[in-house]
């Protein structure tokens, strides 16, 4: 598009600047944001490059119109996430008291003396699956020994440092085991 045309857009914009904000109300649903969408619609044509010819000029300009907006409200929407996410780590308690920091002492205590506990192979596949996030299949590999054993050896190693921590075991694989129902 030449500069002319360019020109041309601009007074387009001008001068069916009442049509153009009453279609953008009704399809934005405010008048506020119709007004500022068409206000950024004349600064994208003071700073954008023209390129190509345009079949339908008003479209066209309704067109960038409806992606300025459509940008402006993923940017809220960004930055709306931003903000709840900020309001959460403001609620975070950054100073433990004096007996949630020793009940975690102790509680780090209680799981290194559970580790210590298991089997070498069995402290290995606890540590490389839960600390390392390895895949199952990466341990069997690196142990040369099948997926299924690995997952026995973790199940096994879970539920005892849950006893020894008494905790629940959350699984995060397999099936959930079976209610025995007592007749």
């Amino acid at each position: 598009m030449t500069d002319p045309a360019w020109i041309g857009l601009r007074q387009l914009l001008v001068e069916r600047y009442d049509d153009f904000r009453k279609r953008l109300t009704r399809r934005l649903g405010s008048a506020e944001l119709a007004r500022e969408t068409l206000h950024e619609t004349w600064l994208h044509l003071h700073r954008a490059a023209p390129t190509g010819t345009i079949a339908s000029p008003p479209s066209y300009l309704l067109r960038i119109a409806f992606n300025i907006a459509t940008d402006r409200g993923r940017k809220q929407s960004r930055l709306a996430r931003r903000t709840e996410v900020m309001a959460v780590l403001d609620m975070a308690d950054d100073a433990p008291s004096a007996e949630r920091e020793l009940a975690a002492r102790q509680e780090i205590s209680e799981l290194e003396a559970a580790l210590e506990e298991l089997t070498p192979r069995r402290r290995m596949i606890l540590l490389a699956s839960r600390v390392e996030e390895a895949t199952l299949q990466e341990i069997a590999q690196r142990l040369g020994v099948s997926q299924r054993l690995v997952e026995i050896e973790l199940k096994h190693a879970l539920d005892h440092c849950a006893e020894r921590l008494q905790r629940q075991v959350v699984r995060r694989f397999g099936p959930k085991p079976r209610e025995t129902s007592i007749n």
